[in-house]
């Protein structure tokens, strides 16, 4: 749910806990907004706790005088945006509980925020510009109660709570008001079936699977869409998980078509077998995507799902890709700084981004998901 704090060496003399009367700049990718500092300081300053336009005291919570920029909490608003509303959640403010960004952000304005962040991602590293609209996904409650896996932390003297932005400290929190009432911790070694649209998929308790419960539906539907699988046609699905897109890309390709599922981790692609066991010419492989792909499976291929973790698929990934010339990869990513980043690759290659959508399947906080749509 937070950060922890990097170990950083100190650069001159420190600036926590002064104070600045400013006007909010843009929101930028990360949870917070740029605050521009007038001579004699002229630092920018990252500020949670603030809306673009504000006028705000922020107080700086990271920075010393040689730091090239400071980190900071908004912790009065003097002029307050429209989109500003209470926090639903007692916890959620300078200080208190990392796990939420936007809980002072109206779920439009979180929205509106969160397609800025992409389209400014995608303009800054892959030259394009387009305006990003960021679609509510069904199954949560304004916002909330959406969360089906929590991950607690405990304080010294074992209260239940998540820990403070960038930091290992506990805050207490007797009701996490984005998790779901039955919300379960992460439990080792426990299988666990999950249905997607009337197929079940073996999951492990611990491992890798959307924690947003309109999260699956929504995604599978929209590489669906986007690639408009053929029958016949050979898929490839990288960082596969227990193959939720595989399952149904074979299904669309047809029985004995060629289905290749690529996943590191050992346990989601045991499950991946299992999940993909009644459709004959699908083939798993375990082991991570750079590598497989390196000494493996360089046959032509027609559909690619690519799903990678935060740091995007990078270009030694996205190269054998392209070498293995697809008339269509679907691109899922949770962090559009590295989604931009590799669309740029793919440009360097001939692919051009051709749709993207954006999801907000993590409602209060600065994430989003988006799937884009990448052709010859």
């Amino acid at each position: 749910m937070s950060r922890h704090a990097r170990p950083r060496k100190e650069r001159g003399r420190s600036r926590v806990g002064e104070r600045f009367e400013a006007v909010v700049g843009p929101v930028a990718h990360g949870g917070h907004c740029i605050v521009r500092l007038p001579e004699p300081e002229s630092r920018v300053v990252f500020t949670r706790h603030c809306l673009p336009g504000e006028q705000v005291v922020l107080e700086i919570t990271e920075g010393t005088d040689g730091d090239r920029f400071w980190r900071g909490d908004a912790i009065s608003v003097l002029d307050p945006s429209p989109d500003r509303v209470q926090a639903p959640c007692p916890v959620a403010g300078p200080g208190l509980c990392g796990g939420c960004d936007f809980q002072h952000v109206s779920l439009p304005a979180q929205r509106a925020l969160k397609g800025a962040v992409v389209s400014e991602q995608l303009r800054r590293l892959a030259g394009l510009d387009l305006d990003v609209t960021v679609e509510p996904v069904p199954r949560d409650e304004q916002g909330l109660r959406w969360r089906t896996r929590m991950q607690w932390a405990h304080t010294p003297d074992g209260q239940r709570g998540l820990r403070a932005h960038r930091s290992r400290r506990v805050v207490p929190v007797d009701d996490c008001l984005i998790a779901t009432v039955d919300a379960r911790e992460p439990t080792p070694g426990l299988t666990l079936t999950e249905s997607v649209l009337d197929r079940h998929f073996l999951v492990e308790a611990d491992g890798f699977w959307q924690v947003h419960p309109g999260a699956p539906s929504t995604l599978v539907s929209s590489v669906l869409t986007m690639l408009d699988p053929q029958p016949g046609e050979r898929v490839l699905d990288l960082y596969a998980g227990v193959g939720l897109f595989a399952r149904f890309l074979a299904d669309a390709v047809g029985d004995g078509t060629r289905v290749i599922a690529v996943e590191a981790d050992r346990a989601a692609s045991r499950h991946s077998k299992e999940n993909l066991a009644s459709h004959q010419g699908a083939v798993v492989e375990c082991g991570p995507v750079e590598k497989v792909l390196a000494a493996a499976y360089d046959e032509p291929i027609d559909l690619v799902v690519l799903d990678p973790p935060r740091e995007g698929a990078k270009r030694v990934v996205v190269e054998q890709v392209v070498d293995r010339a697809p008339r269509a990869v679907a691109y899922v990513a949770c962090d559009p700084a590295a989604l931009a980043r590799d669309v740029a690759i793919f440009a360097e290659h001939g692919y051009r981004l051709e749709r993207l959508r954006a999801f907000d399947l993590f409602p209060m906080t600065h994430h989003v998901e988006c799937v884009a749509l990448l052709t010859r």
